[in-house]
């Protein structure tokens, strides 16, 4: 194993050097992964059950249905509790239901652009502790297998998505980058060395290929930085890489299209990442998250000229308002775990000013405000934006009762120096302070 944390120490100094660009997209390589079919390690019976329970829990998972995915993986740990396909999953399910539930898998699909997206929760410490106990045992068994078999892929597979299921905690969760880079890095350099043992395990280009996706994106000067350390990427062959597993992954296939949808966007491939993003809401339901993807590219296609001075494309803009309001009138999307209603109104309040519908923004707003149960944070933003948009609206009145309601609200994310800000531009600097 010396070969390898001497690898992991210089892929740690190589993206210390770089960009955090560099670590959040690492970090979305910890979704939950499965094994390559037709291994050795169970026969073909063993191995038809656990892909059954697999696809099942992952059914679910995607579907935000956690419960149900707990169910099937616990089972597959039960009968299988020497594979580490059991705790790998189990503690998947539990790090995705802590980025929902604390609001960060929002902020991670939707960027931090959003005003939404700078205020999540606290995560439970019982959480925290049964996820580090689920990537221990997983990676305890993986490693107990590497050591009998030194070249099964499929172990080494599970090694290297364990690492990355820790970097993603540490990163999203607890805030520790440099132990998500060392753990990320750790995850790279084990799928690199699976694709060595078997090249035709499509899964674990996944991993490489977001690395070399990233590091060909950097800015020149991270670049050349990364070079010093012996780092090169490439966007075309990482973007090539992550495609492949869309199409032809087993287990990998589903996160690769997710990601897919961010890194089309990221490349202003507006009409593929609304495309895919809506294949996977059609596949994944009860999923809102896909659709509002859907609706955040179609919008960005249609407003993308406005730089230029160019019209709003009427079609998108249209296609993606039907989505926002399809979700809310859907009671399915409103009964889900969490109840996403005013998360809704607030991002579809953000579409219409970026539209330039700012009336309807403010409407959007203030309906995110008042949604049941709506968030403190998500609230006193969502006055604010209502604020911003009333102003612009040129209801000067209005825009002044919300903006002084934001400061009557408790601070998030800088949202009283915004609201004096709002308020002096509306009063020409005279307001009383």
């Amino acid at each position: 194993m010396s070969e390898t944390r001497s690898a992991d120490n210089n892929c740690v100094k190589r993206l210390s050097a770089g960009s955090a660009v560099v670590v959040i997209a690492l970090l979305l390589a910890g979704a939950a992964r499965g094994q390559q079919p037709g291994d050795k390690w169970l026969g073909e019976e063993e191995r038809g059950r656990l892909e059954r329970l697999r696809e099942g829990g992952n059914e679910a998972l995607y579907n935000l249905d956690f419960a149900a995915a707990r169910t099937h993986f616990s089972e597959l740990a039960r009968l299988f509790p020497e594979h580490p396909a059991g705790p790998q999953y189990l503690a998947s399910t539990l790090l995705l239901e802590t980025l929902y539930k604390t609001g960060r898998l929002r902020a991670s699909l939707y960027g931090a652009n959003s005003s939404y997206a700078r205020a999540v929760d606290k995560v439970d410490p019982e959480a925290a502790n049964q996820f580090w106990a689920l990537t221990r045992d997983a990676q305890k068994l993986a490693s107990a297998r590497l050591k009998q078999h030194p070249k099964d892929a499929e172990a080494l597979y599970y090694l290297g998505s364990v690492a990355a299921l820790k970097a993603t905690f540490e990163g999203t969760v607890e805030g520790r980058h440099l132990a998500a880079l060392a753990d990320g890095c750790e995850a790279v350099e084990n799928h690199r060395r699976v694709l060595k043992l078997d090249p035709t395990y499509i899964d674990a280009e996944f991993t490489v290929g977001v690395y070399n996706y990233v590091l060909g994106s950097l800015p020149l000067p991270a670049k050349l930085a990364t070079g010093l350390f012996g780092a090169h990427g490439s966007k075309k062959k990482g973007l090539a890489a992550v495609e492949r597993v869309a199409k032809e992954g087993a287990a990998a296939r589903a996160q690769a299209r997710v990601l897919l949808v961010i890194f089309y966007a990221r490349e202003k491939r507006y009409g593929e990442a609304a495309e895919l993003a809506q294949q996977l809401a059609a596949r994944y339901p009860r999923n809102y998250l896909y659709r509002l993807e859907a609706a955040d590219s179609l919008l960005e296609q249609a407003t993308a000229g406005r730089a230029k001075r160019t019209p709003v494309d009427a079609d998108a803009a249209g296609e993606a308002f039907a989505i926002y309001e399809a979700l809310l009138r859907d009671r399915e999307v409103a009964g889900t775990e969490g109840r996403p209603t005013d998360f809704i109104h607030f991002k579809y309040g953000e579409a219409l000013m970026k539209a330039g519908q700012t009336e309807r923004a403010a409407a959007e707003f203030l309906a995110a405000a008042k949604a049941e149960g709506a968030g403190e944070e998500l609230t006193t933003m969502a006055h604010l934006n209502a604020a911003r948009a009333l102003g612009a609206s040129n209801r000067r009145d209005e825009a002044t009762a919300q903006y002084r309601l934001v400061l009557l609200r408790p601070d998030v994310t800088g949202a009283h120096d915004e609201a004096r800000k709002g308020l002096d531009d509306l009063t020409g600097g005279k307001r009383a302070r």
